[in-house]
């Protein structure tokens, strides 16, 4: 008497790697706020290197400034303001923003911009950016999506420290697959200008739990979830960042205390970001030096 046997359910694939395939020191976070505390930065003469944070309305710009303020403070600060995902830009100004540990500023500084959006009237004007890029745009200039800064708007001439170095990319993890063509174009274009600039460029991949139970569960399975690993992979592809410049992080968004496992991830990003920003500065302090150097020489000749 034969019967038939029923057929065994496939197992579904597995969500995360069997190891982390990037090292997190999770449990260094002390050593890490330590380090960036203590920086000395190349050239002694500079204060600040200057960050420029773009990507599209609600990407987590100003969460970004006010999670990093908030892991430094120990405790959730809102110094740059963040709105809800209303689908327009809640930063209208240009402005500069400092991160202290106590009294003192850190040797790194943050600048915030509109979003960017669909349309060329709509959110912040690529031109704008270049023009932040080479540290021309004046403290709290308001944007206009139609149009550009005009020269009244502009510094003449910069000095070192109101040069952009390091461009950052926000992009929220949730939204990188629906992103307007338009809005990647936008980045592009921007990509190409610093890259003219020599300005080295990062990625800051926001929401990472909204796209990942794993990761809203723990976050320390940010490195072997395989989500995680594939929105990142769709950034670089899409903006033309290396993986090796890409962080994911949670920004502080309804949280009321600081927790140490957010606060790692966003010094470790942060690390990385001021490190390669300080290589540029180190480069423009030796490219100036050997002008100088060449310059004296042709006049004793």
């Amino acid at each position: 008497m034969g019967g038939s046997e029923s057929t065994p359910a496939p197992i579904p694939p597995s969500l995360e790697f069997d190891e982390p395939w990037r090292e997190t020191p999770w449990e260094k976070k002390k050593v890490l706020e330590k380090n960036l505390r203590e920086l000395k930065l190349s050239d002694p003469k500079v204060k600040y290197v200057r960050i420029l944070l773009t990507g599209e309305i609600a990407a987590g710009k100003s969460s970004f400034i006010n999670s990093v303020n908030s892991t430094f403070q120990g405790r959730i600060t809102s110094e740059a303001l963040a709105d809800a995902d209303t689908g327009t830009s809640f930063t209208k100004t240009y402005r500069t923003y400092y991160i202290r540990d106590g009294e003192s500023a850190l040797p790194f500084v943050f600048n915030d911009i509109m979003g960017l959006e669909a349309g060329e009237s709509h959110g912040a004007h690529q031109e704008d950016i270049a023009k932040c890029l080479e540290g021309l745009l004046k403290e709290g200039y308001n944007f206009n999506p139609a149009v550009s800064a005009e020269n009244k708007d502009c510094r003449s001439t910069t000095s070192t420290e109101d040069l952009t170095y390091c461009l950052v990319y926000v992009i929220a993890a949730d939204k990188v697959s629906m992103m307007h063509d338009e809005v990647f174009k936008k980045m592009r274009y921007i990509r190409q200008k610093a890259s003219s600039l020599e300005i080295p460029q990062a990625i800051i991949m926001t929401k990472v739990d909204e796209i990942c139970p794993l990761v809203r569960k723990d976050l320390r399975k940010i490195y072997t979830s395989k989500k995680i690993k594939e929105k990142m992979q769709q950034c670089s592809n899409s903006v033309g960042v290396p993986m090796s410049h890409i962080f994911p992080v949670k920004n502080y968004h309804e949280e009321i205390d600081v927790k140490d496992d957010m606060d790692v991830l966003i010094l470790r990003a942060l690390t990385q970001i001021v490190q390669i920003a300080d290589d540029l500065l180190k480069r423009r302090k030796y490219d100036l030096e050997k002008g100088k150097t060449a310059s004296d020489s042709v006049e004793k000749s």
